[in-house]
């Protein structure tokens, strides 16, 4: 009998917490939800957040190790954002899915991205919003030679790209897409009509 009153106290000291953990999750996702039409606004406080890391970073003269892993995250994302959601090499095998045209014949098929914009700047933002909390924690900072950690992410940056566009020029494709082109006729006058009507 003790050990259910127990369990029962336990229980109803919890009941506070897990609702007000549904309340934020909830509260959050609202925020996130009314965030999503307003891209430049997103992508401008992103780059707040950035630079508030960034200046941190050069004050503190340190978390290089930290850095460097944000970097690497952000090439990873970057590639997701970049490539197409179903990869044309392996079309054959998915062909129930949304794929890109590969003639010029071809419905028009608007780019879907293995990475939405939304996931993307949400995914970087988190990142820099980590980092930063990291940067008060000295188990972090791990003394590294940043300028090798640099070279070596520019080399990485240099590779990843250069693979990606020789993927995107070898299959015909632009990972931005500003809708389906339309195409006006001149509309001219037919000549002789006029005299024709009176």
């Amino acid at each position: 009998m003790e050990g259910s009153g127990t369990g029962d106290d336990a229980a109803s000291a919890m009941a506070p917490i897990a609702k007000w953990k549904s309340d934020f999750s909830r509260t959050f996702q609202f925020c996130l939800d009314r965030s999503t039409p307003h891209l430049t606004e997103r992508w401008l406080g992103t780059l707040a957040i950035a630079a508030i890391y960034v200046l941190r970073v050069y004050l503190l003269q340190g978390f290089y190790i930290v850095s460097y892993g944000i970097g690497i995250y952000i090439l990873n994302l970057l590639i997701g954002f970049l490539s197409p959601k179903v990869d044309p090499e392996l079309e054959l095998e998915h062909l129930d899915e949304v794929s890109l045209p590969t003639r010029g014949s071809d419905e028009f098929k608007p780019f879907i991205r293995r990475l939405p914009e939304f996931k993307f700047w949400y995914s970087i933002t988190k990142a820099f919003c980590i980092g930063f909390l990291m940067t008060f924690f000295s188990i972090f900072d791990v003394p590294v030679f940043w300028p090798i950690l640099l070279f070596y992410w520019i080399a990485l940056l240099v590779l990843t790209m250069k693979r990606q566009i020789m993927h995107m020029i070898k299959y015909k494709y632009i990972p931005f897409s500003t809708g389906k082109q339309r195409y006006t006729e001149k509309k001219t006058a037919p000549t002789g009509t006029s005299s024709a009507i009176h």
